[in-house]
């Protein structure tokens, strides 16, 4: 099957732009020799990842499920060009740790810098994903360390407690008012919330909560990232939830507010598990052992 890195990179472009000549414009290829490389591959499969529409392209069905094997692929690339990189300027090797975007805020971005001061020659990369994906990425070997909350976790690796948070809930003075004391579940069962997204900690915390009270949770407004979330919490279009720490990373202005949250659904327990393989046994050993120390 003829399947390049340049085909790969391209196909994950359709799928996130939504068009091939937008895909196309951003890898600088043709739109004529990007549509061919489309339908080579399509022919070669047996099966349509595209439906063209008035507008641009849209995953098919089967398109959708072939696009997260291509993903895979291209993760594999990017793994097997770093390392390359990695051996040619002499370095003793290299670690890529996912973990979520509370983590990195909170703990990793500063340990990796402890990490690299005392190993400068081992190659450190972070993959910013939820906690969900990140067990995904160890299972399919593309990272080798992944840091995730404890609840969520599905993969049959052994696990090393790794750190603690809690959630904050984030509001508008403008448009919501709350106590002084802990606001529990049962004060914002009624009240929009802005979240995180499916496989997303933030999620899984708030939705067994809702749960715990016989409720769903109607999931009014789903982001991707805490600075998303803050933008509609300043509007007044729900209340944020968010540890403390990432809170202040954003500098929040005088009318945004913040309040503890009562009860155990609120405090999350991270896990660290790794995966041998592509990385040299010891440089692994060094960088889990420093992760584990606090950096």
């Amino acid at each position: 099957m003829k399947f390049d890195t340049t085909t790969v990179r391209l196909i994950l472009a359709i799928a996130e732009e939504g068009s091939i000549s937008r895909a196309a414009d951003k890898l600088s290829l043709a739109v004529a020799a990007a549509s061919r490389r489309v339908s080579d591959l399509e022919e070669q499969l047996g099966a349509k990842l595209f439906r063209r529409v008035p507008h641009g392209a849209e995953l098919t069905e089967s398109g959708a499920r072939l696009v997260e094997y291509v993903r895979q692929i291209d993760n594999l690339i990017d793994r097997m060009e770093g390392d390359a990189q990695a051996l040619i300027h002499g370095l003793e090797g290299r670690i890529i740790i996912g973990a979520p975007k509370a983590v990195v805020i909170q703990f990793l971005a500063r340990e990796i810098a402890a990490i690299q001061r005392k190993y400068p020659r081992i190659a450190l990369k972070i993959v910013e994903e939820n906690s969900k994906i990140v067990q995904q990425l160890l299972r399919d070997r593309v990272i080798d360390v992944g840091i995730y909350e404890k609840k969520s976790g599905f993969l049959d690796l052994d696990k090393s407690a790794y750190r603690e948070d809690r959630l904050v809930l984030v509001y508008s003075r403008t448009h919501f008012e709350f106590g002084k004391g802990p606001v529990g579940i049962d004060d914002i069962l009624d009240v929009p919330i802005v979240s995180l997204g499916r496989g997303s900690a933030v999620l899984s915390a708030v939705e067994r909560a809702y749960r715990s009270r016989g409720r769903l949770f109607p999931n009014n407004f789903t982001v991707t990232g805490f600075d998303t979330m803050l933008a509609m919490v300043r509007h007044g279009l729900g209340v944020g939830l968010m540890p403390p720490d990432v809170l202040q990373s954003f500098h929040p202005e005088g009318a945004l507010a913040s309040t503890d949250l009562d009860g155990d659904w609120s405090r999350r327990s991270y896990v660290l598990s790794c995966v041998e393989g592509h990385a040299q046994e010891e440089t692994l050993r060094n960088v889990v052992a420093e992760l584990l120390a606090g950096g």
